[in-house]
C-alpha cells in the first residue's frame, strides 16, 4: 500500500473509530462533565465534527459547501454549519459528512497540485494537503481521550470502559 492509500485508509479508520464511539453513547452520556467547568461529551463530539466545516470553510470552500446550511447565517454573514443545532443524536451524520468533505478536498486538491488556500498565511498544509487529514486524525484522538476520561469520572464500569475499548481491533485490521 502506497503512502497516500494508506493515510486514506487511516483516516476511514478514524472515522470507524468515532461511529463505534457514538453508538456505544447513551443520550445521558452526553451531559457528562468534569463538574469544574470543562466540556461536556457533547460538546467535544460537536467540536470534532465541526472541525472539519471550520478547516475546510477556510482551505476549500467549495468542499465545505454540503456541510453549510445557505439559509442560516453568522454575525459575518457565513453560513452556519447544518448541525450547529442538531440533536445529538444527529452527530453521526455530521462526521459521516464531514469526513466525505474532508477527503474529496484533499483528493482535489492533490489531483489538482493546486495547494488549500491559506487565508492566515499561515503555511496550513502547504507541503501536501493530506496533512489536513493527519491532523484531523491527531485531533480526534486527543477528544475521543477526553471523552473517555469523561465517560470513566461519570461512572461508566470498568467492563464497559474495556467494552470501548474494542475500538483498538479496527487498528490491528
Amino acid at each position: 500500500m502506497n503512502e497516500p492509500t494508506l493515510l486514506l485508509e487511516s483516516f476511514r479508520r478514524n472515522g470507524r473509530v468515532n461511529g463505534m464511539l457514538l453508538s456505544a453513547l447513551t443520550p445521558a452520556d452526553f451531559d457528562l462533565s468534569d463538574g469544574q467547568g470543562g466540556w461536556t461529551v457533547e460538546r467535544h463530539l460537536r467540536h470534532m465534527a465541526g472541525f472539519r466545516v471550520g478547516w475546510l470553510w477556510n482551505l476549500s470552500r467549495e468542499h465545505a459547501g454540503p456541510l453549510l446550511d445557505p439559509t442560516q447565517k453568522d454575525a459575518d454573514g457565513d453560513p452556519l454549519w447544518r448541525w450547529q443545532n442538531s440533536p445529538p443524536s444527529e452527530l453521526a451524520a455530521a462526521f459521516a459528512a464531514g469526513d466525505e468533505a474532508a477527503l474529496e478536498a484533499v483528493r482535489s486538491h492533490l489531483a489538482s497540485g493546486e495547494p488549500f488556500a491559506d487565508p492566515w498565511q499561515e503555511g496550513a498544509y502547504r507541503s501536501n494537503p493530506a496533512h489536513f487529514l493527519q491532523h484531523t486524525i491527531v485531533h480526534d484522538a486527543h477528544h475521543r481521550g477526553q471523552v473517555m476520561a469523561l465517560l470513566r469520572l461519570g461512572g461508566r464500569t470498568p467492563e464497559g470502559m474495556e467494552a470501548l475499548d474494542e475500538h483498538w481491533a479496527i487498528w490491528r485490521e
